[in-house]
């Protein structure tokens, strides 16, 4: 399955390349990405609930800082 994402080039921004799930998850792994979001449950406008998400996706090599062997 192959799902149409990124453009090609930054000179033809309708040129479209197909991108794979796999490639994607490689790509999100290998550098991370953060997901935040806030929700906020409200009656006659009087804020009862709100919550704050933040999540952090990534591979552990990738979390874990590496030593110089120099």
């Amino acid at each position: 399955m192959t799902t149409i994402l990124a453009p090609n080039s930054a000179d033809d921004p309708s040129a479209y390349r197909p991108v794979a799930l796999v490639d994607l998850l490689d790509r999100v792994l290998a550098t991370g990405v953060v997901i935040s979001g806030d929700i906020t449950v409200a009656i006659a406008d009087v804020d009862l609930v709100r919550v704050s998400l933040r999540a952090l996706v990534a591979s552990v090599g990738t979390l874990t800082p590496t030593e110089d062997a120099g």
